[in-house]
């Protein structure tokens, strides 16, 4: 239950951003760090675009920071929040912060590097059902994989009843990085979910093989099958679930509200953390096409950029800043913030606004850049804030004066 008399769940408001009365456009790119590698783009705009400010004047306020190692957020209609804790538990988060006990009834992890309890999504139905979904590290024979779990959350909001998991990335492997792990729901009521390619040299190069499901995006039902019309089906060695390939770490993804599209991050390695916009059957190109270097900064296999039957991605960034979970933002509370996508940034510790038009990225922003928080993932609540977590263990809410 809900433990709403722990002092360390108290309220603290953080000082107000100065911000213009007027946004700025056409100022100089957020990123002023030199870029690790010469790479050129393949279009202008697909890196350190014009920076932007925020005219609305916006709060933050931490409303918790006592969850450990927060992963995933989901909101419900309520005004409370699910969260995930990479250690493998789930807990009820209310609108002020008050957090619960562990959420019992929830399949192992393997909680080892960047393994864990990832992503979560609500059934679109679950105001009746009480289904709630999972991407989490699960570990067996062979190694660990990349699965999505199902089940109903209790009535009393203790447990997890009859959960089951419905689908396995496959190979399994013993490394314990590039997991991907988000989840969500598309309109028609099926699942996307981002897998990684599992980070070795061992693995990586099967994010551009049809018959593995690691470094891709698959589709399935909310019973782990397949779903009819997936682009990959039919082709000879296949999975029938892929969506699309060549991912390398794809920790975010969105679905846009008014075009439906989705959209994904995902981390490079030295530089070249990408945002693409999904299409069925795309091939991103990762290990072959890449504007990031190995860690050792060395080329990765023959240093390309691009390359015919690869896709491009919409936008990136070297330095990297580490994109994790993210959402659009669909209110008309913050007008000017609409449809902008919002990214929680690891390594950059901020949160990374992106003004998109017609596909591409016209403005990005920095939001609580002075924090000093990694902030793992992103969602806007029924009452049109956005609500962040941080690997610190921080709930914020950010919203207007």
């Amino acid at each position: 239950m809900l433990s709403c008399s722990k002092k360390k769940d108290v309220i603290t408001e953080e000082p107000a951003p100065v911000v213009p009365t007027n946004p700025t456009t056409g100022g100089s790119p957020v990123e002023r760090n030199p870029a690790n590698s010469n790479y050129s783009p393949a279009f202008t705009g697909q890196t350190r675009i014009e920076g932007v400010i925020t005219a609305t004047r916006i709060r933050s306020t931490i409303l918790t920071s006592s969850l450990t190692a927060p992963w995933g957020i989901a909101a419900l209609s309520d005004g409370r929040f699910i969260v995930t804790e990479k250690a493998g538990r789930m807990r009820m988060v209310s609108g002020s912060g008050a957090v619960s006990e562990a959420i019992t009834g929830i399949p192992p992890v393997n909680s080892n590097g960047q393994g864990g309890l990832l992503g979560i999504c609500l059934d679109p139905n679950f105001n009746v059902n009480r289904m709630i979904y999972w991407s989490f590290s699960e570990p067996g024979t062979g190694g660990n994989r990349t699965s999505i779990a199902k089940g109903r959350l209790a009535d009393n909001e203790q447990s997890i009843e009859a959960a089951i998991i419905i689908y396995r990335s496959s190979p399994a492997y013993a490394g314990v990085n590039h997991y991907g792990g988000r989840v969500v729901f598309d309109a028609a009521g099926n699942l996307f979910i981002s897998t990684g390619e599992r980070a070795d040299n061992a693995t990586r190069a099967q994010a551009q093989s049809t018959a593995a499901s690691i470094g891709k995006v698959i589709r399935i039902s909310t019973d782990g099958q397949a779903v009819v019309g997936n682009p990959f089906a039919g082709q000879a060695g296949a999975l029938p679930e892929l969506y699309s390939i060549g991912h390398r770490n794809p920790q975010g993804l969105a679905v846009h509200p008014v075009t439906g599209e989705l959209w994904l991050s995902e981390h490079g390695p030295r530089g070249g953390d990408e945002l693409n916009r999904i299409q069925a059957g795309a091939n991103y190109g990762w290990p072959v096409i890449t504007y990031g270097l190995e860690y050792s900064g060395q080329p990765v296999l023959t240093g390309s950029q691009q390359r015919d039957g690869m896709t491009q991605p919409v936008y990136y960034w070297d330095p990297v800043v580490s994109p994790s979970g993210m959402t659009f933002y669909n209110s008309d509370r913050i007008q000017e913030w609409r449809n902008n996508l919002f990214i929680g940034a690891l390594s950059g510790m901020h949160i990374v606004r992106l003004v998109i038009e017609n596909n591409l990225v016209i403005g990005e922003e920095r939001l609580l850049a002075a924090e000093s928080q990694r902030f793992r993932d992103i969602t806007q609540g029924t009452d049109g804030a956005l609500y962040a977590i941080t690997d610190q263990g921080r709930l914020y809410k950010l919203d207007r004066e």
